[in-house]
C-alpha cells in the first residue's frame, strides 16, 4: 500500500491532478511489488512554502509513505522520475523538490493488518 502526498505552491486543475496522479502510478512501480492498484494519491495544493526563511514561489515537499521496506536504488529511481515529472509538470525546479520517503511497518485497511 504506498502513499504519496504532494504539498505545492502551485494551483492544480483537476486535469493536470489526473495526469500527475496517472505518471505517479507509473513511477512507483520502481519498487518491486508496488502498484497503481494500491496507491493512494493526495494532493495539498497552493500552499506556501519556505525554505531558509525564504517563500518559494515554486517548490513542492513529496512525502511517499510505503507498506515494508524498498531498496536505496529504487527510491533513487522514484527521486528523479518524480523530480522530472513536477519540473515538466508544473514547472518547479528540481532544485526546489523535496522527497521523504518513509517505510511502515504496521499498516491497517478494511478493519484489518497488512
Amino acid at each position: 500500500m504506498p502513499y504519496i502526498n504532494s504539498t505545492l505552491t502551485v494551483k492544480l486543475t483537476e486535469g493536470k491532478k489526473e495526469k500527475i496522479k496517472s505518471k505517479l502510478g507509473e513511477i512507483i512501480t520502481e519498487i518491486p511489488g508496488k502498484s497503481e492498484e494500491w496507491l493512494m494519491v493526495s494532493f495539498n495544493d497552493d500552499h506556501t512554502l519556505y525554505f531558509r526563511g525564504i517563500k518559494k514561489d515554486k517548490a513542492a515537499f513529496v512525502e511517499i509513505k510505503i507498506a515494508g521496506t524498498a531498496e536505496r536504488k529504487h527510491k533513487e529511481v522514484i527521486t528523479a522520475k518524480v523530480c522530472s515529472l513536477f519540473e515538466e509538470e508544473l514547472s518547479i525546479n528540481k532544485d526546489s523538490i523535496y522527497l521523504v520517503f518513509d517505510e511502515i511497518k504496521d499498516w491497517g485497511w478494511n478493519g484489518n493488518m497488512f
